[in-house]
């Protein structure tokens, strides 16, 4: 089904939901059987606080330890396409709880603050490895394919020595152990960990070596303290609210000819025959076109349109959703599905954009369902948003409370953005994600926010210590604020001790340079260059609070910095509109955003083909506890790799707005 259509065919239709009756019959091919995937949790790293005792999900002690190999790991992915699964061999992290179905998904990791988490990686990657051969001199083009590190996104950890240092290297046949100092006070919430090595961190991502880390809170509020929003998403018999975790990936494999090129078609599309393995070798695998000619998903756990399911009508689910994808941003929809069969259609639509909009149209005709988030990039926010939509960017997460207001099957669906608005600067139409099949309830649900509001209130009453109960009653009933669940107060208001600015900038002249510079008073771009491993570009003394703005002066890219988060102040649309704010009506990727705390933004620029208007966004950040060097970079990771990266340091302070010089 390949061939494209002006209006939506009712015989493709019918010929689809013939499929599903032929596969629910028994008289599909295995192929067709098998498409029909379940979406599990990826499965839990166990944690060992001494040998011999091991537990799952949780860790048993406050000092744990986990091992994790980074391998050449053999699958197969379904091609939506073919109808069929394609083989790959793809590098993966893998432990001791790996899924032998899905080898290439990486474990979850639960800790709790207050932690000492020791992660070892072995580095099993063929130490046989061209790309590492006569270093390029320059840092800028990817190489070493086959060493690694490893980053904890997200996490408020030192960046130094051991800890959430990406400026090592493990090399095949090594291994080396990470020691994360959780603090006491660190945030519950969802976080995530991938490779970090400059050079390859693009390559070994998309090839799915990403897993979720989650920081898991049972911290009460108290009068003077705020607490984990976990203790709130509690059923009315104790249990904690059924949790799912999204990881989102785009797995962007190729198969090659005798001569190394990617196979296409006439069309320039990405092709596989029959025999073929994909893998993910190069980088001529990535740019702004290649997400679309790829033809590939984005999966949901390791799997392609996989359906959820144990999910009742009315009972309120907490969704992780992390984007651990590469090249193409994500607008997470779900809407009821119009079955004719009253089941699941177990294939989804071809790569033809049009074919696979039209598929969702006609099949997937109900209004948006609410979604309730908690949380933008783990971080608690100051009270629940109600919206229709997520808008994830590579880097992003999203806290969903989900409440499906009757039984059925309901659509996940990436839905349609403007060029401008996408990491890969095309515009992309409707598409299909996945199911979630909903069982009934014992009696009539109420309408979705009323059913969460009602629970979070029982909760509150039945679990909240009694001098703080009320209060979060209150606030439940004011919007649903979360004031005694949000992990950090306010920098709207405060003074700040200095303004930096950050602009992203592609150079087109005898080559291609992905650079990082900044702005001034007047917007224009200055200082802008590549990456350079041995210059200092930032200097942040410890203690300080700055605000930052940020600009795109050529497409649109996710600013990322470790260590500290930030606070959303504003953003501003080319005429100079705050598009950040709450207001109802505001359809704009960062509605709602204002107020917020966050790791990853995306600096969108008016134009969806270069340069055009840059959207200005000003942020908050205040350098606590740590001290050390990191970096900051545009989290489109091949831009990354090749230079879209610069290396920041805090400091103890010289009493003259910088840092005093780490070195004798």
């Amino acid at each position: 089904m390949t061939q494209s259509t002006s209006k939506f065919d009712s015989g493709l239709l019918r010929d689809l939901f013939m499929i599903v009756v032929l596969a629910h019959s028994g008289v599909a091919s295995k192929a067709q059987a098998e498409t029909i995937q379940v979406a599990e949790n990826p499965p839990p790293a166990i944690l060992s606080d001494n040998p011999g005792n091991m537990a799952l999900a949780v860790q048993p002690s406050n000092d744990v330890s986990w091992t994790v190999h980074a391998r050449m790991v053999g699958g197969s992915i379904f091609n939506p396409e073919s109808g069929t699964f394609d083989n790959v061999r793809l590098r993966g992290f893998q432990g001791d709880s790996t899924d032998p179905n899905v080898p290439f998904l990486a474990p979850t990791v639960r800790i709790k603050p207050g932690s000492t988490f020791r992660l070892k990686i072995v580095n099993d990657l063929p130490e046989d490895d061209p790309s590492c051969v006569g270093m390029p001199a320059d840092v800028n083009v990817p190489h070493c394919f086959n060493s690694t590190n490893m980053h904890t996104h997200g996490l408020w950890v030192s960046p130094s020595g051991n800890s959430d240092n990406v400026l090592l290297k493990i090399d095949p046949g090594s291994r080396f152990t990470y020691e994360y100092n959780i603090p006491s006070e660190h945030p519950a919430g969802t976080f995530w960990y991938h490779p970090h090595l400059h050079g390859s961190t693009a390559l070994q991502v998309s090839s799915g070596m990403a897993g979720a880390l989650v920081i898991q809170g049972d911290r009460l509020p108290s009068v003077d303290r705020t607490g984990d929003i976990d203790t709130l998403l509690v059923s009315q018999d104790g249990a904690r609210f059924k949790e799912r975790v999204v990881l989102l990936q785009q797995i962007q494999y190729a198969c090659r000819d005798a001569s190394g090129a990617i196979k296409k078609d006439s069309a320039e599309a990405w092709v596989c025959d029959p025999g073929d393995v994909g893998s993910i070798e190069a980088y001529d695998q990535f740019g702004p076109t290649s997400w679309k000619n790829s033809g590939r998903f984005t999966t949901i756990n390791g799997l392609v349109v996989p359906e959820f399911r144990d999910t009742v009508a009315g009972e309120p689910e907490r969704w992780r959703i992390i984007h651990a994808g590469v090249r193409d941003s994500v607008n997470l929809k779900f809407q009821k599905l119009v079955s004719a069969s009253g089941d699941t259609p177990s294939l989804p639509a071809t790569r033809n954009a049009k074919v696979q909009s039209d598929f969702v149209d006609e099949v997937c005709q109900s209004e948006q369902l609410a979604q309730f988030s908690i949380a933008t990039d783990g971080l608690t926010r100051p009270n629940i948003r109600k919206q229709t939509q997520s808008i994830l960017h590579p880097g992003y997460r999203e806290d969903l409370v989900m409440v499906f207001p009757e039984p059925g099957i309901y659509c996940v669906i990436d839905g349609d953005a403007p060029g401008n608005e996408t990491v890969s600067t095309e515009s992309k139409s409707r598409k299909l994600l996945g199911f979630v099949r909903v069982a009934p309830a014992g009696s009539l649900v109420d309408e979705p926010e009323s059913v969460l509001k009602d629970a979070l209130i029982v909760a509150a009453q039945a679990y909240m210590p009694s001098d703080v109960a009320d209060t979060v009653v209150a606030d439940l009933n004011d919007g649903l604020r979360l004031t005694k669940f949000a992990p950090h107060a306010s920098l709207q208001n405060v003074d700040v001790d200095g303004v930096r600015s950050v602009g992203f900038n592609i150079a087109l002249g005898s080559g291609v340079e992905f650079q990082i510079g900044e702005f001034d008073a007047s917007g224009n771009l200055i200082n802008a260059k590549p990456f350079d491993p041995d210059i200092l570009d930032r200097k942040l003394p410890l203690g300080a609070i700055e605000e930052w703005q940020i600009r795109s002066f050529f497409f649109g890219h996710p600013f990322h910095i470790h260590v500290n988060p930030f606070q959303i102040i504003e953003v501003l649309d080319e005429n100079g509109v705050d598009v950040s704010n709450h207001d109802p009506g505001n359809s704009s990727i960062y509605a709602g955003l204002k107020g917020t705390w966050k790791d990853t933004i995306f600096a969108a620029n008016t134009a969806s083909s270069g340069r055009g208007e840059p959207y200005r966004i000003r942020v908050r950040t205040h350098y606590q506890r740590y001290i050390g060097q990191f970096v900051l970079h545009c989290h489109i990771l091949d831009h990354e790799d090749q230079g879209m990266m610069q290396l920041v340091e805090i400091g103890l302070p010289d009493g003259e707005g910088g840092i005093i010089n780490s070195h004798h």
